[in-house]
Parts: structure tokens; sequence; C-alpha cells
């Protein structure tokens, strides 16, 4: 039997997730990390991503998660995002339209502030028609 561990996701609007893992993956600032159960404690920032829980069943499930702070703890594990959605919460028309919205400011853009806002904008879009495509 896998050894198991607690993990927990809070965005600032709901407690989004709880519940026991054999793994987690998700980007971080640096690239891609996996945490197993046991794993050494730190904390680090998160990136726009999909991110992958392996259940107690060993099961695979998705989620979208915005930029945040992650917390590997000997006892939990708790990430802490702006924003998360299960693929089936995301409403396809409205990503598209945020998607279509940062490329023609991307396209207009003159100011850095502004091209780095642009470019968040259009990673988050894109990273939840990604979610919503791995439903299907």
């Amino acid at each position: 039997m896998p050894t198991l561990f607690n993990f927990e996701i809070h965005t600032p609007q709901r407690f989004f997730y709880s519940g026991k893992a054999q793994a987690i993956t998700l980007g971080l600032v640096d690239g891609e990390i996996g945490i197993y159960a046991n794993h050494s404690p730190f904390t680090a920032v998160t990136v726009t991503c999909i991110l992958r829980i392996k259940d107690e069943n060993g099961q695979w499930r998705s989620a979208f998660v915005s930029s945040g702070i992650l917390e590997v703890k000997q006892h939990k594990n708790v990430l802490m995002v702006e924003s998360a959605e299960w693929p089936e919460e995301i409403d396809k028309d409205r990503a598209l339209g945020s998607k279509e919205q940062a490329e023609k400011i991307l396209s207009d853009a003159n100011l850095k502030f502004e091209t780095d806002k642009a470019k968040e904008k259009l990673r988050r879009a894109e990273f939840r028609l990604k979610a919503l495509a791995l439903r299907n």
C-alpha cells in the first residue's frame, strides 16, 4: 500500500480541496515538481499550471491552479493559490474570450507592465483551456 499524505488547496474565495494523496505534480518558478509522502519540507512559489493529484486509490485528477505558494511539511502539504478550478467548473467560452483579449492586449501593448500582465492573462487562459481539454 502506498504511503499517503494530507493535501489541502486554499483560495481566497474557498477551501478548494482537502484529502489524502499518493502524489501531486505542479509547476514552480524553476520547473515542474512531484511531491510524494515524506518529502523534505520546503516552501516554494508556484506558477499558473495544471495541478495533478494522485488520490489514495491511485487515480489521477487534474485541476487548473493559478500562481501561489506551496508549503510542504511533515504532517501536511498546503497549496495557497489565487484561484483553482476543476475542469468541469471552467466556462469554455469565457476562457476563449480571455485568451483572445490577452492576445489583443499583447499585440497592442507598448509598456513592459502591459505585456507582463497580458502574458499572465494569456497563460491563465491557456491553462484553463488545457484543464478543460483533460476533462474530455
